[in-house]
């Protein structure tokens, strides 16, 4: 039977128990919604996270206010939107002045570590945790093969896969650096899924191809909305035909020479890459790639099986890290968390991406579980962001949470205790003009609408997800949404009052339209 949870506003002081818990976070970077079987997903099986929702409670209708990496993991730290963050888009500077749940679980007693993906700049979290052993290189993604890490005496290459090393440090702190006599927040931060999407040698053809079952909207013409979604260049197939320079054949054929200095997961990859880039040359030989949408289809099916063999991975690490409390006898005492930074297009609409107030990229995945505290097969269905997040663990820990943050904490939700006043509305603002060819946009959502404004050209899109969940035809400037039109319209206005958003952030261009383009647009606006 599921627990049902009353939504509302107004719990504000800490609902914690004496004792405080541990806390173990486990996040992963882009891994989608639809890739996890506690939320349905018909690609994959998780069991482990799978088990953590069984035992636990889930967010349904959870978001990310900026739906990119680094902005996300800073309001997650923060509880704050990007703009006041400051991090509004990959590469800002972190600001290690600003407060954050890590610092203040710290000041209360905590013992605090973060293992794997920091993914701020500067790229170590100096003053964010007592202990950190993270990724370096690559802008602070790190490598999947043989990636380096960076702790507080230095440096140092790690051989392996990336995802079994990061739940390998976290268990070895657990198990031998941890204090037994202080309560602890373990930050275990994965690369995985994200690109280049390069899974173990135990996943590779994980799960079959034929499994892989293709998405309702993957051929979207998008001509049911403003243009840039058909401009955006996050599209599985890019609209060039297959060539035998799509996969150059041998892959590995110029690291030949240095792969004695590879490890054997790097060398499994590099031989298996070969295999496949034989096979595309001899599919595209025999004429099987003429037809683009048979192109596409492949593209799609081989990248989405790598993803998925990382996701698997994921899992399996997941379930390392729990069972690992269990072998400690700490099971009981700690609250387990699992989500992801933000959502991700998994062939949805046809791209691989995130950026977009669509829900395939604004919705994000929350598990926890809280023995004692949190009843299992508890499902949440009140709208919450990942501004919440920090507020929800520091009320675990029995710590009120600043003034200063804008979230609110989910622990009242997630106990059963009935809340009154909890929003009916979100805010979501992307910033990052430039990547991928997104404009910047802001805009609300409700349970039911959301609008979304393009805010350089002055345009909008409305939806009503009751009748169109796969955002394909905006409704804005429809006669017979008027009502709904203004209403929105006006929520906007009142979450850019609420959030203190600038008018300042509002006046840089990005996407610049063909006048003919324009003068569309500007017919089509009320």
């Amino acid at each position: 039977m599921v627990a049902s949870v009353a939504f509302v506003w107004g719990i504000e002081s800490s609902s914690a128990p004496a004792k405080r818990p541990n806390i173990l976070f486990i996040m992963s970077d882009d891994h989608a919604c639809n890739a996890i079987g506690a939320y349905g997903s018909k690609l994959i099986s998780t069991p482990r996270i799978d088990r953590l929702a069984d035992e636990g409670a889930i967010l349904r209708e959870n978001f990310c206010a900026n739906s990119i990496c680094s902005p996300s993991r800073a309001s997650i730290l923060t509880g704050l939107h990007s703009h006041l963050n400051g991090v509004t888009h990959n590469g800002a500077r972190w600001d290690g002045s600003q407060t954050t749940y890590s610092r203040l679980l710290a000041d209360a007693g905590y013992q605090t570590a973060l293992i794997g993906k920091w993914h701020q700049k500067p790229h170590t979290p100096d003053r964010e945790v007592d202990h950190w052993d993270v990724l370096i290189g690559h802008g602070g993604q790190g490598s999947y093969h043989d990636p380096h890490f960076a702790t507080r005496a230095g440096e140092v290459e790690e051989k392996g896969y990336c995802t079994d090393l990061i739940a390998d440090k976290a268990l070895r702190w657990l198990t031998e650096a941890r204090d037994p006599n202080r309560p602890f927040l373990l930050m275990a931060q994965f690369k995985a899924p994200h690109v280049p999407r390069r899974p173990p040698a135990r996943h590779f053809k994980r799960p079959p191809i034929a499994q892989l079952t293709v998405p309702e909207t993957f051929s979207d013409d998008y001509r049911g909305r403003a243009p840039y979604a058909a401009k955006a260049w996050m599209k599985v197939w890019n609209g060039r035909p297959a060539t035998a320079k799509s996969f150059p054949n041998p892959a590995s054929v110029a690291d030949r020479a240095a792969w004695a200095d590879l490890g054997a997961e790097e060398r499994a990859w590099k031989a298996y890459e070969d295999q496949r880039n034989a096979d595309f040359h001899r599919r595209l030989a025999a004429g099987e790639f003429a037809d683009h949408k048979a192109y596409a289809l492949y593209l799609y099916r081989r990248r989405l099986q790598d993803y998925l063999g990382c996701v698997a991975a994921v899992d399996e690490n997941v379930g390392r890290l729990v069972d690992g409390l269990e072998k400690a006898g700490l099971a009981a005492d700690t609250a387990v968390v699992y989500c992801s930074d933000q959502s991700y297009f998994i062939g949805e609409h046809g791209w691989v991406e995130k950026r977009w107030m669509y829900e395939e990229a604004m919705r994000m995945p929350f598990v926890i579980r809280w023995p004692g505290r949190i009843k299992p097969k508890t499902r949440i269905a009140a709208l919450t962001q990942n501004i919440d997040f920090a507020p929800t663990f520091l009320d675990m820990a029995g710590i009120n949470a600043p003034a200063s943050m804008q979230g609110r904490s989910l622990l009242p939700l997630l106990t059963g205790e009935r809340v009154t006043g909890w929003r009916d509305c979100l805010y979501y603002h992307y910033y990052h003009h430039g990547a991928h060819n997104v404009p910047r946009h802001d805009g609300v959502r409700t349970q039911r609408y959301k609008l979304i404004h393009f805010y350089t050209d002055d345009v909008h899109e409305l939806f009503d997800l009751q009748k169109d969940p796969h955002e394909l035809a905006s409704v804005y400037g429809v006669k017979e949404h008027a009502q709904v039109q203004s209403d929105m319209l006006n929520r906007l206005a009142e979450q850019r009052r609420l959030f203190g958003v600038p008018d300042s952030v509002f006046k840089h261009p990005y996407v610049h339209l063909s006048r003919p383009e324009r003068v569309e647009l500007r017919k089509r606006k009320r």
